[in-house]
């Protein structure tokens, strides 16, 4: 629970509609109104939430809530390593009496899930806030996951928003339930919620609670089989009050139309529906876990006809069915990829007559490396090695497609490196040079370090490809361990990849340049032939990080009288080069050999001087130009 005489608040003093108002908010008219992300919105509620201490990983969609609350400098932010360790660290500071937050994707909590089902045993003394970003329709992510699930398995309350205001004000909220029920709150959102803007109105930020030193709290702290027991029942009866809550709270609200037709719904579903259906009745959902379910009952016997409309997974109408509640949902109700306006109204009607956007037919943008990226000269030569490549989560991922369809597997981060493992030792004895694993720098930190001592220690002849680029390069360019900076961009401890590696028992370590080509497939063979474990760390920065982006670039450009039109250069899909083909008869009246398909154009305002290209050409055909 809260320390340090901090007021606590009971159901009877919560309040949540479009805005929030507690006894201790006091709206001014100096407080101005902002436009603003739904990510920002949360960074801000956190904020005059009170949160001293915010820990996460960074993972479209809930990337820019660490970005934004790390502006604050009453608050400290970290990148953590991976998702369990953020979660562990906002433990760490809520035990020790201070509002904390962890944010993470979606797949993130898959990682903390550890940590999070026994924190919901323990308890918090200051706030506790788990932000889990959902990713409908896998924008930028390996699946879809409903992660209310995860608050019905931990057994702890699941705030949902609907759009950036109300994101800001259940924030206050949430940690407000946090310390009076003595739980973590899973506050979910979608890509939609997360990335919307909305105007939103500045508060003022809580200075308490505080944190208020360590207390020695061992039966409710140290979760040892006898005292879990006793917590266990805790935990139920803390489900019963949230239950309460849940019943007389403002957050579930029933707004009252038409008795023709009835939804239920959550989350930017709300939205859909209101949008679609402004005439028929709706009961809101705040809390998505757990149901006010005499509410439900009561808005269900309002209505002739009940829809459940929800993002991904029938959850709700899983429940509501199980109360024995007749009602439409996903007999409906897609149960894949995101909703909108039109597809809830023609689910619900047929049809088919609200148009929310206007077609545009637009060029095919197919997903690519940026010209210059270190990653490319790596794949482009495990595209001519006859190895199946065991590949991870990043940017580097897009090495899967044409044309250096460089990539065999790829399931979660950090797992290239163990699947790796498990394919030598399936494959048996000499097959160490079938198999190559490749991982990002920060993945590699994430996860990869416990594969690579797995391998290691298991005594797994396979390589690992390190792809260090300088910065979390996906997620938009965060730091991480290895960088030497931190989230506020100050110098920190950079992480030694090369000792790390030899410290886990790799005797063979290499480190190159990715975009000398020809060294680098060099060592990638001897690499590959060694019979015990090896490392290759592929080490040249993003060329989007700030430093990349800001120095004097020269262009390298394509001395057409040279060029043989062999498409070496073309076949490392680099974006700034294409290929311009010839018609018939045009080789010959071009001056070129008959028989020459084509040539090769490099755009010099889109080459980021990697050079790649011109280590590939063998005619001189590819020249630097002058500084």
């Amino acid at each position: 629970m809260g320390c340090g005489g901090k007021e606590q608040v009971t159901s009877d003093n919560m309040c949540l509609s479009g805005d929030i108002v507690t006894s201790r908010e006091k709206k001014t008219e100096s407080e101005s109104m902002l436009w603003m992300s739904g990510n920002e919105a949360i960074a801000l509620g956190a904020y005059e939430a009170g949160v001293k201490v915010a820990s996460g990983y960074p993972g479209t969609p809930s990337t820019e809530i660490m970005e934004n609350l790390s502006t604050y400098d009453s608050v400290y932010t970290e990148w953590a390593p991976n998702e369990k360790v953020g979660l562990e660290v906002a433990i760490g500071a809520c035990f020790a009496g201070a509002r904390s937050l962890a944010t993470m994707k979606h797949v993130g909590v898959n990682v903390a899930a550890d940590p999070l089902l026994t924190v919901a045993y323990t308890g918090v003394r200051g706030g506790l806030v788990v932000v889990s970003a959902d990713d409908p329709e896998m924008h930028s992510s390996q699946n879809e996951q409903d992660n209310r699930n995860f608050a019905l398995h931990a057994k702890i309350p699941c705030i949902e928003p609907s759009e950036p205001a109300e994101a800001k004000a259940m924030m206050r909220l949430a940690y407000e339930l946090s310390e009076d029920l003595d739980t973590p709150i899973m506050f979910r959102i979608t890509t939609r919620v997360a990335h919307v803007k909305g105007v939103v109105e500045r508060g003022t930020r809580l200075e308490g609670p505080v944190a208020c030193g360590l207390e020695k709290v061992p039966s409710k702290m140290v979760m040892l089989p006898g005292l879990a027991k006793k917590r266990r029942v805790f935990v139920e009866e803390r489900m019963d009050r949230c239950k309460t809550i849940a019943e007389t709270a403002d957050f579930n609200r029933i707004e009252e139309g038409s008795t023709k037709r009835g939804f239920i719904t959550a989350g930017v579903a709300y939205l859909y529906v209101k949008e679609a259906f402004p005439q028929d009745s709706v009961l809101k959902l705040g809390m998505t876990w757990p149901l006010p379910e005499k509410k439900i009952r009561e808005f269900a016997a309002s209505v002739d006809e009940l829809y459940v409309v929800e993002e991904l997974d029938p959850f709700l109408e899983t429940q509501i069915k199980a109360m024995g509640i007749s009602c439409h949902g996903k007999d409906l109700i897609p149960n894949q990829g995101e909703l909108n306006t039109a597809i809830v109204r023609k689910a619900i009607t047929g049809l088919t007559d609200l148009e929310l956007f206007e077609a545009v037919d637009l060029p095919m943008r197919p997903p690519n490396m940026c010209a210059g990226c270190p990653h490319r000269g790596i794949f482009f030569n495990l595209s001519r090695m006859n190895v199946f490549v065991s590949g991870d989560i990043g940017c580097y991922t897009l090495g899967f497609l044409p044309p250096l369809s460089a990539m065999d597997a790829c399931v979660c981060m950090g797992a290239s490196v163990p699947m790796a493992h498990g394919m030598a030792k399936a494959l048996g004895e000499g097959s160490h040079d079938k198999v190559v694993s490749v991982i990002g720098d920060s993945t590699f930190i994430h996860s990869g370090i416990t594969g690579l001592i797995n391998t290691v220690y298991n005594n797994s002849a396979s390589t690992l490809i390190i792809l260090d680029n300088r910065i979390t390069a996906m997620t938009g360019q965060q730091q991480n361990p290895a960088t030497g900076y931190n989230i506020k961009g100050e110098a920190a401890n950079a992480l030694d990849l090369e000792a790390l590696c030899r410290a886990v028992g790799v005797k063979h370590v290499y480190t190159v340049d990715p975009h000398d080509i020809i060294k680098t497939r060099e060592v990638m063979k001897e690499a590959v032939a060694l019979d015990e474990p090896s490392v290759v760390i592929s080490r040249a920065p993003c060329v989007l990080i700030p430093e990349m982006k800001s120095r004097k670039t020269v262009s390298y450009f394509t001395n057409l009288d040279n060029c043989v039109g062999c498409m070496a250069c073309v076949r490392l899909g680099c974006p700034a080069i294409s290929w311009e083909p010839f018609a018939e008869g045009e080789a010959e009246e071009r001056g070129y050999p008959a028989k020459q398909k084509g040539i090769a154009r490099i755009a010099e305002v889109q080459c980021n001087d990697c050079g790649q290209c011109a280590s590939l050409c063998k005619f001189d055909a590819i020249t630097r130009g002058e500084e």
